[in-house]
């Protein structure tokens, strides 16, 4: 029988993108341990579409 993890997928979006008016979106797909984690993620990825590094935050 499986363990019951605390390990959850949760997804980034890029906070730049919205504000620039590029089109698409970039996200990215990541775990997060649900109890020593438990505000949203914030990292800063590449985003292909405006070609630099930008912040993205978990969204639900």
């Amino acid at each position: 029988m499986a363990k019951k993890g605390n390990r959850i997928q949760v997804i980034l979006e890029c906070t730049e993108q919205r504000e620039s008016g590029v089109p698409g979106i970039s996200r990215y797909i990541t775990t997060k341990n649900k109890k020593n984690t438990t505000q949203r993620l914030e990292r800063k990825k590449y985003n292909p579409y405006l070609k630099k590094v930008t912040l993205h935050r978990e969204i639900k």
